[in-house]
């Protein structure tokens, strides 16, 4: 059995979706990215660790998708989502520990508002560049 392919949302349905995504992706990245240099350069007990080298550790992996994500490269954000998944299993073990909870909830709820908005900017990005590439849209405002 074969699968009929959805019509495309129209352009404007699209616009302010990817907007809004893009803006909370982006605002999940930037939360995570401060909460994590916080926490490790403010915060932590390091038994001794250098908190600029612990810091430079969690925060070099994110930082290798920054030009991407400044310019709003859905594929960027789409690779980024597997990345983030680590920092949400960090967050959610610092969870358990209690002087660590509200790091935890910081980290873990940075890193899902992150995946979930990109996550839509993903899908409605690329939905916008089948339009672009001449692929019809729905007659109606319907979503795809």
């Amino acid at each position: 059995m074969s699968r009929t392919d959805r019509p495309l949302p129209a352009r404007a349905w699209l616009l302010p979706r990817l907007r809004i995504s893009r803006l909370l992706s982006t605002l999940g990245y930037v939360g995570l990215l401060v909460s994590l240099a916080g926490w490790n350069l403010l915060f932590a007990d390091l038994h001794g660790a250098n908190p600029l080298v612990i810091t430079g550790v969690l925060l070099v992996p994110l930082l290798i998708f920054l030009p991407g994500i400044i310019s709003g490269h859905a594929r960027t954000q789409a690779w980024l989502c597997f990345a983030i998944n680590l920092y949400f299993i960090h967050g959610v073990l610092a969870c358990f520990h209690p002087q660590q909870l509200f790091y935890g909830l910081l980290v873990s709820g940075f890193s899902l508002l992150y995946f979930i908005a990109a996550l839509g900017y993903v899908r409605w990005s690329f939905q916008l560049q089948r339009l672009d590439a001449g692929e019809p849209a729905a007659t109606s405002q319907a979503p795809a």
